[in-house]
């Protein structure tokens, strides 16, 4: 079955055309599906809207949230409410055309885990395109997935993918990022981009910056999550071992000049270390580094305690009988 998840936030006007078109594109290709509406504390009228839609068709359901927790929240809600094998998210707002579905599902069955879709003719002022491009070619150098659009809103992939990440603050439109980084195939397809055609955006300025931190902390997730003493460890013992370098050339000038030198006071005041700006570089550089390589350890720590009721691995099948499958496997 398919569960389809759609997360709202004062779409009232969009909600009955929506709910219309998705129910006529999966019963003309006989999907089996269920539509999973999140309120995102609409103040609009979007929660009876919901209501009236899950009374009058079964197939739909609706989750309201007491305030606004944003769109990692609302999808997270419905991936655990979602009863299918296979999920697609879809924004609220018809920019994403359901026509699309059995596209998306077609394209799932050729072997893939996760299916990105690809508004390669956008219908957006330029203002969020060209941004959008720039963020979309960092995201692909940083994390080595290269797709066109790793924010749109449709994505479809089965339930083993949403049981495996974890989304939280505005994580969500890295989902294709840390899918890919657990092993699960990923590709992307082009869809049709609607003009919205109620409503106004929700997105500002403050979107992209929010996406660059969003992008630093996926890297580092991906890349040092398991191990942060790698990366924050590397980091202090460089500027240690610079710290230490300097530190170890100006004994030696004191040394040289204290003692293996007959210089006059006034040549030895002249030359004195303590005025030096290196002495001062070089005790931040061991003492910056030092901190480094604590707060890896610290990291490490945490790792190792809290690490223990998730795993670090994703199991694509089984075969035989192993002792977490015994048990099953007898009865």
């Amino acid at each position: 079955m398919l569960s389809i998840i759609v997360p709202l936030f004062n779409e009232s006007d969009s909600l009955t055309q929506l709910h219309r078109e998705i129910c006529q594109s999966c019963d003309q290709h006989e999907i089996e599906f269920e539509i999973i509406y999140i309120d995102d504390g609409s103040s609009d009228g979007s929660w009876p809207v919901v209501k009236s839609l899950s009374l009058a068709d079964e197939r739909a359901s609706g989750i309201k949230f007491r305030r606004n927790f944003g769109k990692a929240g609302a999808l997270t809600a419905g991936m655990r409410a979602a009863r299918g094998d296979v999920i697609m998210m879809m924004d609220a707002d018809l920019q994403d055309d359901p026509a699309e579905i059995p596209k998306f599902l077609a394209k799932l069955e050729e072997g893939y885990d996760v299916v990105n879709g690809w508004k390669q003719r956008r219908l957006d002022p330029w203002h969020k395109v060209y941004p959008s491009k720039v963020f979309n070619g960092m995201v692909s150098r940083l994390t080595g997935l290269k797709l066109h659009d790793h924010n749109c809103g449709l994505k479809l992939f089965r339930a083993e993918v949403a049981n495996e990440i974890r989304i939280y603050g505005e994580l969500h439109r890295f989902i294709a990022v840390l899918a890919h980084a657990r092993g699960f195939r990923v590709t992307e397809i082009p869809i049709q981009h609607r003009s919205r055609q109620h409503g106004v955006s929700k997105y500002g300025v403050r979107r992209f910056l929010r996406g660059f931190l969003d992008l630093l902390t996926v890297t580092f997730l991906i890349g040092f999550g398991q191990r942060p003493q790698h990366m924050l460890g590397a980091f202090g013992l460089g500027f240690f071992g610079l710290g230490m370098l300097g530190l170890s050339y100006l004994s030696a000038v004191w040394a040289h000049t204290n003692l293996f030198s007959a210089m006059t006071p006034e040549e030895m005041k002249e030359a004195a270390i303590g005025g030096r700006p290196l002495l001062a570089y070089s005790i931040a550089a061991t003492l910056l580094g030092a901190q480094a390589i604590s707060l890896g350890l610290l990291a490490e720590l945490i790792v190792s305690n809290t690490g223990r009721d998730s795993d670090t691995f994703s199991i694509a099948e089984r075969t035989g009988t192993t002792a977490e499958n015994r048990e099953s496997v007898e009865v």
